[in-house]
């Protein structure tokens, strides 16, 4: 386990401050921005989830938070200079895309050129933890980082679609990641992670439910970028076994949706970056659930698969870490199945204090009447439950 000092935790929680309030006073002049330059999302199809026009260059508060408070706190590395210049060109595409609305392939290609950079300089899976032992993977190793990089890019974006969804998991899926990568010693590349989590809480007020400005492709693309590269530089080179399924699981919701999307769109003879209403939180609010309880029940299914890498990690429980790994999940899981059968009754729902839907007293009063009637209903007459008597006797 990590020790921190004194001055170390100090720069912690004065990043993490830091990026927190600029992000959050950022945001307002950002917004302002967005209607200057035409970058306003206005609801047009069934797969909004708005019904007025709303900002969409959000992203860029966030990204200016960040790269302000790690260009002050850390110490320039090959792995930041990435970020930095990566992420200022995915921006740039997000502010563009968000005016006017780019086609995909061009907005694709520059993504894997931007993967391709990353790589250049140095971020790279050259190599795995397989049972204990060191498989490099040589020529694929290439191509590998470039799919993760732009696959966990566009991963954040296609799930940006409820209020606060893609921000809060980006920022819970950071701390996670950063939790993960503390616990490794690598206090450089922890404090870039939790700035960026901060980045992300700080701009996340006016992004909940009912949103004031969103993110957009400006801040998808970014923080699916940076969280990418930060995890290839962090996570997929520790020493423990099977050390790829850290990230893996950290980044489990939005790949599993991303591939989903994919399969189902390509099965249906669609481009792969045809949009659809088909993505887990959209089947969530068909369901019934509102977008808050929605975007609720996606953070908690994030936090638990974030909760899972930490105890994968050798440096938290190097004994017995699988089984308390296993435990975590089956546990987690036994309560998500619980709670998404009750999720599925609206009267329990309304009980379960998951949703707004408190009782009124004239409900609640109702409700109770109509126990009672379905009781008596029930009940035999005391005449009939006397012992010996003929129910059919006159």
């Amino acid at each position: 386990m990590m020790d921190l000092n004194v001055v170390e935790t100090m720069y912690f929680v004065i990043g993490a401050v830091c990026a927190f309030l600029l992000a959050y006073t950022l945001t307002p002049p950002v917004r302002v921005l967005a209607f200057k330059i035409g970058a306003i999302d206005v609801p047009a199809d069934d797969r909004r989830m708005h019904t007025k026009p709303i900002p969409r260059i959000g992203g860029l508060a966030i990204f200016l938070a960040f790269t302000a408070t790690t260009m002050l706190l850390c110490t320039p590395s090959r792995s930041l200079v990435t970020v930095w210049i990566g992420g200022a060109v995915l921006v740039l595409l997000g502010i563009l895309d968000d005016i006017f609305r780019l086609p995909a392939w061009p907005k694709f290609i520059v993504q894997l050129l931007v993967a391709g950079f990353a790589v250049w300089n140095g971020t790279i899976i050259d190599h795995i933890n397989l049972g204990g032992e060191y498989v490099h993977l040589g020529v694929v190793s290439v191509p590998l980082t470039i799919l993760w990089i732009a696959g966990l890019t566009n991963a954040i974006n296609f799930i940006d679609g409820l209020d606060g969804l893609s921000c809060g998991i980006s920022a819970i899926s950071s701390l996670s990641l950063f939790c993960v990568i503390l616990l490794t010693g690598d206090l450089t590349s922890a404090l870039i992670t939790l700035v960026l989590a901060a980045a992300c809480l700080g701009f996340l007020p006016f992004n909940t439910n009912p949103a004031r400005i969103f993110m957009g492709d400006t801040g998808a693309l970014f923080l699916g970028y940076t969280m990418a590269v930060l995890s290839v530089q962090g996570v997929f080179k520790l020493h423990a076994v099977l050390a790829f399924l850290v990230p893996v699981a950290i980044f489990a919701l939005p790949l599993c949706d991303t591939l989903f999307a994919i399969i189902r769109r390509l099965a249906a003879g669609k481009s792969p970056f045809a949009a659809d209403r088909g993505h887990l939180h959209h089947r969530l609010v068909d369901l019934g659930f509102t977008q808050k309880e929605s975007v609720k029940i996606l953070y908690a299914i994030c936090a638990i698969l974030g909760l899972i890498a930490v105890f994968f990690t050798d440096s938290l429980f190097a004994e017995g870490r699988f089984f308390k790994t296993i435990a975590i999940a089956v546990i987690a899981l036994v309560i998500f199945v619980a709670n998404f059968i009750i999720m599925r009754n609206p009267d329990c729902r309304r009980h379960s204090g998951l949703t707004e839907d408190d009782l009124t007293v004239a409900q609640y009063k109702a409700e109770l009447a109509e126990k009672r009637k379905k009781k008596n209903h029930s009940a035999p007459s005391d005449d009939s439950a006397l012992p010996g008597r003929d129910p059919d006797a006159k």
